[in-house]
């Protein structure tokens, strides 16, 4: 039964893998384990793992038996780790299947049949990849502007439908699919949108904006004090010369700083790269990095009473929106080993 096109041959006495498991799951990695019949177990030199990417699974459905899979490794005690035998990315299905293998004296193997297959899922970046984000981040951020407010553009309609159905409380939504594929913010963290960038001649908000004609003002003590914890979420790029961070400004204890605490690094409000708040003769003073577009993200509702709803001046710029933007994935600045 031996296949002279490839040299594999298949014999039915190899235990064929069942009862798979995925374990220890990263953005990067995981370790697999299955079950065997202990029939000629000890006649297995090698496992041939065959891993895709759900959306690809339809591509295998002709693969021959004697086709060489994409991971031929050593039989090692299970679970096996598999990192760095594929640039797995994060937070994307994968579809997995297992043959035991034996190789025979002249080089050939002799295989068992594929095991079923299992789906699984990589996980988001960790606080170690987004402090690797960071880092990369902090370099071109640039020198610190001072900033007086926070401001949030959007159209008319928007701020009636918050007046009339909420209370005059802007709430917390869900964040996009923007930046960093792995990021554990996207599609989880709830928050309100904010800018805080200043125009360098002018030290005031921009009058262009690509979110809507009316912007809503605050002063930034209001939401960015000693009682808000800030974290680093994400740092990308949308095909642009001009990168994004997106922080994360929350009210210390609150269910947004909870989930933050364990996914995000946190920065010290005083002294970071991007955005501070710091005590001088009894007045609050607040600085911004000049080279970055700072996006920050609120994650309590924000009631339109503390601060002014008003038309800008300038033009609504929509090929500057950052919505579901995706990352530019063959940026050297924002990207980081791992994944995309």
């Amino acid at each position: 039964n031996k296949s002279q096109d490839s040299g594999i041959a298949e014999m039915e006495e190899l235990p064929v893998p069942h009862n798979i498991k995925i374990s220890n799951i990263t953005c990067d990695s995981f370790k697999i384990s299955w079950d065997m019949d202990s029939k000629s177990k000890d006649r297995i030199t090698h496992y041939f793992i065959d891993l895709n990417k759900k959306e690809n699974k339809n591509s295998n459905k002709f693969k021959h038996k004697d086709v060489p899979t994409k991971l031929v490794a050593k039989a090692v005690p299970l679970p096996m780790t598999v990192r760095g035998h594929w640039f797995l990315s994060p937070r994307t299905e994968y579809t997995v299947a297992v043959q035991t293998a034996s190789k025979q004296v002249d080089g050939d193997y002799v295989v068992s049949e594929w095991s079923e297959i299992i789906e699984f899922c990589t996980a988001d970046y960790s606080k170690v990849h987004l402090t690797q984000l960071l880092e990369k981040a902090e370099v071109i951020a640039g020198r610190m502007l001072k900033l007086s407010v926070f401001y949030r553009n959007q159209h008319k309609e928007y701020f009636d439908y918050v007046r009339e159905h909420h209370g005059n409380a802007m709430q917390p939504s869900v964040k996009d699919n923007s930046g960093s594929h792995g990021s554990p913010i996207s599609g989880k963290l709830e928050g309100v949108f904010f800018s805080c960038n200043t125009e360098f001649n002018t030290g005031k908000p921009p009058q262009d904006s690509p979110y809507g004609r009316y912007r809503f003002e605050i002063a930034a003590e209001k939401l960015f004090n000693p009682n808000t914890n800030l974290y680093f979420g994400d740092f990308y790029c949308m095909y642009t010369a001009y990168h994004y961070v997106i922080l994360v400004v929350a009210p210390v204890g609150s269910p947004g700083d909870e989930f933050c605490k364990q996914r995000l690094p946190q920065l010290d409000i005083k002294d970071n790269k991007f955005l501070t708040c710091d005590e001088e003769d009894g007045v609050m003073v607040y600085h911004h990095a000049q080279d970055v577009i700072l996006e920050v993200i609120y994650t309590d509702p924000v009631d339109l009473s503390l601060g002014t709803v008003a038309e800008i001046t300038g033009h609504q710029l929509m090929s500057l929106s950052t919505a579901n933007a995706k990352k530019d994935p063959s940026c050297k600045t924002c990207n980081i080993s791992v994944g995309r």
